[in-house]
């Protein structure tokens, strides 16, 4: 799940402990928060500035309808920290590791909420540990 920091960042989530991830104004991360369940894990990426792949979120509350869209159209789902990185993993290490090579972060950069395999998700939390 990508973010600016500047407009809400890792630090910021934490400190509300949970929230509506809204304003996702495209149909596959439309559905893929639409095919999110409760207790699922993500990443939460820091995009323009930062760069890198900061924490873990867990979603709280799956079914809800982005109460920024007046139409309802557009869903969403609630998040919750669960904890930061050991270190960040940036975009630059994930662009040069052959094991990420088909990641969507990459691959569909612009995509706000991207789906993520198990294998990238094992590769990620084992960079991140080093």
């Amino acid at each position: 799940m990508k973010t600016e920091p500047e407009k809400y960042g890792w630090e910021k989530l934490v400190g509300d402990g949970e929230t509506v991830w809204d304003g996702v104004r495209n149909h596959l991360a439309s559905n893929n928060m639409r095919a999110m369940e409760v207790g699922d894990l993500a990443f939460l990426y820091h995009s323009v500035s930062g760069k890198e792949i900061v924490g873990i979120v867990e979603v709280s509350r799956t079914g809800l309808t982005d109460p920024t869209d007046p139409d309802g159209k557009w869903a969403t789902v609630m998040i919750k920290p669960v904890r930061a990185l050991e270190r960040p993993v940036t975009l630059a290490e994930v662009k040069a590791d052959s094991a990420l090579a088909g990641i969507q972060l990459v691959r569909l950069s612009r995509l706000s909420v991207a789906e993520i395999t198990t294998a990238e998700w094992e590769h990620i939390l084992a960079l991140a540990a080093n």
